[in-house]
């Protein structure tokens, strides 16, 4: 791989020259194993432990088919997608790769013994398939990680209805936490040049994932003057919700863990804060029942923050634990959107807060490609920036992920592929210089 990482450091060479680069046979890469499914049985979710099921090895390089792309891959990063890949939960993803290769010749090399896993990526196109025509070899791209078929009508007006949806480096096989990925050609956009690799490559699955669930028709559709609780605030999902109902002229109230978090999100220019565990809040008696004396101390203080207010949306994605406090917390008419549910699938919420008050509950799964771009978009225009907390080297990437898992993160993890070092793959120092401060909030937190 020197060759080609030393043609893309070169910063000069031409889309011919990169067509013609020799591409090895086999790549390193994160997997887990077909056969270590069961490996973690009888043991808590909490205690499963990705570095004993993550792999990194070589692989065979898959062929490059119709509508396809090949990408070098410099950076990625960590999403909570690949901790459930990890610890084989809610289900082991080698169903997911069994059902897909069914679907055609084209998606039948997906079913393999082993999982090459991520779905967020920076890097450059090293080749692409038949009918791909807007991406040369030597573009720097970053990839969303929408994968979708379009042969049925049901996704023509919005592609995460098609039934052949699926999220890449989670039920798909050729992710981005390794040295080449596999796409199709329709998950690139351009990379933000004032950004490195590794900033590039963190924002691409939490940034997209916020913009349709709150910024979209799909979603929420916030709009100016508009109060929004955000759970999790500081982290991979939320801070990208905190920024964007800033940007949007609505008022946030963010929910965090602790201090530091609540620092994070005054950083970015939230006021109003909610330190979950300094307040105490136990939304359940216990694992049955929940308190809906903590529901009304929450929304008491939601309203004390914002001067007598209850908010219009409601932006849920831990699940289990807060569900009933959210449904709660909305206003009379308001709206929760949710997706995620880190926290547990099986939400429980007293009907009446939402039937007689008129709430309407939305589900919402990533993005589409125009969300994606126009998310993207924001981050090349500097509206929104990144929220890098720290980076890993690719043989410390189970490390990374246990961050993650263990919620000792903030923001989001980067790992870096083929990259050497951190700080590389800026085109635009001028525009990166006056964002600087920006970009770095979450550093080192």
């Amino acid at each position: 791989m020197q060759h080609i990482l030393d043609a893309i450091t070169a910063g000069d060479t031409s889309a011919e020259d990169f067509a013609a680069l020799q591409v090895p046979e086999s790549y390193r890469a994160v997997t887990v194993h077909k056969d270590e499914v069961d490996m973690f049985e009888g043991v808590e979710s909490r205690d499963k432990d990705p570095r004993k099921s993550l792999h990194v090895e070589d692989v065979a390089l898959p062929e490059v088919g119709p509508g396809e792309a090949l990408v070098a891959v410099m950076a990625s990063a960590i999403n909570y997608n690949t901790v459930w890949t990890s610890i084989f939960e809610p289900v082991p993803t080698f169903g997911f790769l069994e059902r897909y290769a069914r679907t055609s010749p084209l998606a039948a090399k997906h079913d393999q013994p082993y999982h090459v896993v991520g779905s967020d990526l920076s890097g450059v196109v090293l080749r692409t398939g038949a009918g791909v025509h807007s991406w040369k070899p030597g573009t720097e791209v970053v990839a969303h990680c929408l994968s979708v078929e379009l042969e049925s009508p049901d996704g023509h007006n919005d592609t995460m209805l098609d039934p052949e949806q699926r999220i890449w480096g989670f039920e798909t096989n050729f992710g981005g936490l390794a040295h080449l990925a596999l796409v199709k050609a329709n998950q690139l956009m351009p990379k933000p040049t004032h950004l490195t690799w590794e900033e590039a490559a963190s924002p691409g699955l939490v940034n997209s994932t916020a913009y349709r669930q709150l910024i979209s028709k799909n979603g929420a559709g916030l709009k100016l003057g508009d109060t929004v609780l955000i759970w999790g605030a500081s982290g991979g999902l939320g801070s990208y919700a905190t920024q964007m109902a800033l940007a949007a002229g609505a008022t946030p109230v963010c929910v965090v863990s602790s201090e530091d978090k609540a620092q994070i999100c005054h950083s970015m220019g939230a006021e109003l804060v909610i330190d979950r565990r300094a307040e105490d809040y136990r939304f359940w008696k216990d694992e049955r029942t929940q308190d809906q004396k903590e529901w009304r101390r929450f929304g008491a203080r939601i309203r004390e923050l914002t001067g007598g207010r209850d908010v219009d949306v409601v932006f849920e994605h831990p699940g289990r634990e807060t569900f009933g406090a959210s449904v709660f917390a909305a206003r009379k008419g308001g709206t929760i959107v949710t997706c995620a549910s880190t926290s547990g699938y099986l939400h429980e919420y007293d009907n009446r807060y939402l039937w007689m008050n008129l709430k309407r509950i939305i589900g919402s799964h990533f993005a589409n490609y125009r969300e994606a771009w126009e998310a993207n978009d924001l981050i090349k225009r500097g509206l929104i920036h990144p929220t890098l907390s720290k980076v890993y080297p690719l043989d410390d990437v189970g490390q990374a992920a246990q961050d993650v898992h263990a919620n000792l993160h903030q923001g989001k993890v980067g790992v870096l592929c083929l990259s050497p070092q951190q700080g590389l793959g800026v085109r635009d120092t001028a525009k990166r210089e006056a964002l600087l401060p920006l970009i770095n909030r979450f550093r080192d937190v």
